[in-house]
């Protein structure tokens, strides 16, 4: 493998050359010209990985990347279980015996930027179709943080819909304990920053063009982020105000998912919405993509009246 090297770019056929794989290469299909999981013949349980950043794939929206200390939140092809062969054998990998490289684009244009071996950390136990990984890059000596491909903000517009979240039935404990799973990816999605800040920054941007389009431009001056003024500890991430002046307290609440999908919310803020009850609201801004998304209004008021608070720091379901 020493014609591979750290952090050089390299297409699908350079890949495939490498590796001097007996198949021929052909763009644009195959497992070589297509594939994300490719595995290498020579040794059965060796792999390329090929990520792309941000792509679809049979109605699943691609969400991977690498934390600043080379984690890699990675998923598997969409029509893969957890029981599949396949899928087995990355769960049961020793990278001491075999190896798995990763090649990693910003868009479909690019070349693979080589960024080294994975060494297996976790999968989720309770999603399939595709599966939930984290992979530990090896050489993390020479990943670069800032390196890391962006993806480009796009801030577009938040419609007020007329949905309200169906009901949850909370069945009662069993009394059989079920371990729960390391890797929470409704609670990663709600903590992730950069996704908040965004359905953060739609909200101000409804609120402004709100009171702007009922000849309150002065409120309109007057929005805070509070979230970024004063960080995460205030109890409400955007001071805005309706039509009489009075202070709203808006916390956000952002997914790429459905009206239906839990969220959380700290104890502080809790607290916070029982003592401003009449002036807190909860933003929930859902179906997040390509910048645009829908947005269901929660009263302070309502809050424990329509949802049922489950003690996990708390979620959210709707009664």
């Amino acid at each position: 493998m020493t014609d591979l090297i750290l952090n050089n770019l390299y297409s699908r056929k350079d890949v495939h050359k490498i590796f001097n794989e007996p198949s021929k290469f052909k763009a644009g299909t195959g497992s070589w010209g297509l594939s994300g999981i490719v595995s290498i013949k020579s040794t059965e349980a060796d792999f390329a990985f090929f990520v792309t950043y941000g792509t679809s794939q049979s109605g699943h929206d691609f969400d991977e990347d690498i934390s600043d200390d080379g984690v890699l939140n990675w998923q598997s092809q969409p029509q893969q279980k957890l029981s599949d062969p396949q899928i087995q054998t990355l769960i049961h990998h020793d990278e001491t015996k075999n190896s798995i490289h990763l090649f990693v684009r910003q868009n479909k244009l690019d070349d693979y930027e080589y960024l080294g071996r994975l060494k297996y950390l976790v999968h989720d136990e309770s999603r399939e179709n595709p599966v939930y990984f984290k992979w530990q890059l090896i050489d993390i000596g020479t990943y670069e943080p800032s390196k890391k491909p962006q993806a480009e903000k796009k801030l577009g517009e938040l419609k007020l819909s007329n949905k309200k979240p169906k009901s949850k039935e909370i069945k009662s404990p069993s009394g059989e304990f079920k371990a729960r799973s390391s890797i929470d990816y409704i609670e990663r999605e709600s903590k992730k920053r950069d996704l908040g800040l965004i359905g953060e920054e739609l909200v101000i941007k409804y609120e402004t063009q709100y009171l702007k389009s009922i000849n309150r431009s002065d409120l309109a001056e007057k929005i805070v982020h509070v979230s970024v003024i004063e960080g995460d500890g205030a109890g409400y991430d955007i001071k805005s105000f309706d039509e009489h002046g009075n202070e709203k307290f808006i916390e956000v609440k952002t997914t790429k998912e459905g009206i239906n999908t839990d969220f959380f919310m700290s104890p502080n803020e809790l607290r916070f919405a029982e003592r401003h009850s009449n002036n807190y609201f909860i933003y929930r801004v859902y179906g997040l993509k390509n910048g645009d998304g829908q947005l269901f209004l929660l009263s302070g008021k309502d809050i424990e009246s329509e949802y049922n608070l489950t003690s996990t720091g708390f979620r959210l379901s709707k009664k």
